[in-house]
């Protein structure tokens, strides 16, 4: 097990990686001792991993019990948020209970959503069972649900008190998840780390075949990074914004396209495209980097095209970005590989130009 802290005062915690790490009730006991709990999870999670989890529970002193959500982007809205609310007062939850997120990114944010609402705010912990999860949207305190017009409009930030990441879970993983999680380990390389893009473009192969040792470094140094940023701007008022390459582009794919037709992490890898194509078109982004990106996003089974949406549809979808603002959309480009900046002073020409070279 290796364990990688996140910075932030009286809020720190940690996210632990390794193999087996799921059922080790030590990991869990100095939170819920003596506690009461409810397992957040999924139907399709539930079977694979919930015995073991209330077991672990049970060990580290925990009462607990189970809340099941629906699979799938469309399950992250106000109906399933009511839904667990309800099942939450059904069981006399005080506020001195503690809500466990066991599943993937859907899970996580409405549970952790859940949890920042609860009666004005419940602890929490984060265990992902995907590698979207594990690398990314479990870290940073980062909750929210969708609304129709925009993804995570509504939402809070609520750190967890502990990030548990079991890579063995990754096994049970179906090809498709495993690809759109890989979407975010490369995000974290081009944005931060040109010599993780270049292990990147060493050890894809070895991401796609489930080589633990392989997935537990991409983990690894994921979580590293992006502790990093978020221990620097915790609540997105500056460089905090820079995690969300390819995501501008790419939420505007989803509300396009209806949440769920795409999954986030293919969406964030043609948004990337996009991402790229405008880096290079409106600073010093080599075109041979940006071919950099389209080839490992490739390698790695990911689309590098989005669907063929109107640029004016993008260019609307765009404009209830969260990083919007003055009116103005804002943009994460790619200075270098492994550099991203914010950009506001973005010519639309550009944008679309970049839209019509990354769509099917």
């Amino acid at each position: 097990m290796q364990t990688v802290s996140v910075t932030l005062g009286e809020r720190s915690y940690p996210i632990h990686i390794g193999t087996g790490l799921l059922g080790e009730a030590r990991l869990y006991a100095p939170y819920v001792e003596g506690k009461r709990v409810a397992v957040v999870t999924n139907r399709l999670v539930a079977p694979l991993y919930l015995d073991r989890m209330q077991q672990a529970l049970a060990q580290a002193g925990a009462q607990s019990v189970s809340v099941l959500i629906e699979d799938g982007e469309q399950a992250k809205g106000w109906k399933t948020l009511d839904l667990v609310i309800d099942a939450l007062l059904a069981a006399r939850l005080g506020r001195d209970a503690l809500i466990v997120a066991l599943g993937g990114g859907v899970v996580g944010d409405l549970a952790g959503f859940a949890a920042a609402v609860y009666q004005r705010g419940i602890p929490f912990i984060q265990v992902p069972t995907t590698l979207l999860a594990q690398v990314d949207s479990s870290v940073g305190g980062k909750t929210a649900i969708n609304h129709a017009r925009g993804k995570n409009m509504v939402g809070a930030f609520h750190q967890p008190l502990a990030v548990v990441a079991d890579v063995a879970t990754l096994d049970s993983l179906p090809d498709r998840e495993l690809r759109a999680g890989i979407a975010e380990v490369i995000k974290h390389a081009f944005i931060l780390d040109l010599q993780f893009v270049v292990w990147l473009e060493a050890n894809i192969d070895r991401l796609l075949a489930r080589d633990r040792a392989a997935l537990a470094h991409a983990v690894l140094r994921s979580c590293e990074l992006k502790a990093q940023v978020v221990a620097a701007d915790e609540r997105e008022s500056g460089m905090r914004a820079i995690l969300n390459f390819g995501h501008t582009f790419g939420h505007a794919i989803e509300a396009g396209l209806g949440y769920g037709e795409w999954l986030h992490g293919e969406a964030v890898a043609a948004g990337m495209i996009m991402a790229a194509e405008l880096s290079a078109r409106t600073g010093p982004l080599r075109r041979e980097d940006v071919e950099r990106v389209r080839a490992l996003t490739a390698r790695a089974g990911l689309p590098v095209r989005g669907p063929k949406l109107p640029p004016e549809r993008y260019l609307e979808l765009m404009q209830v970005d969260k990083k919007a603002a003055g009116g103005k959309v804002r943009f994460i480009l790619l200075e270098a590989l492994g550099h991203a900046v914010l950009r506001a002073d973005v010519d639309p020409h550009l944008i679309r130009q970049s839209i019509a070279a990354a769509t099917q």
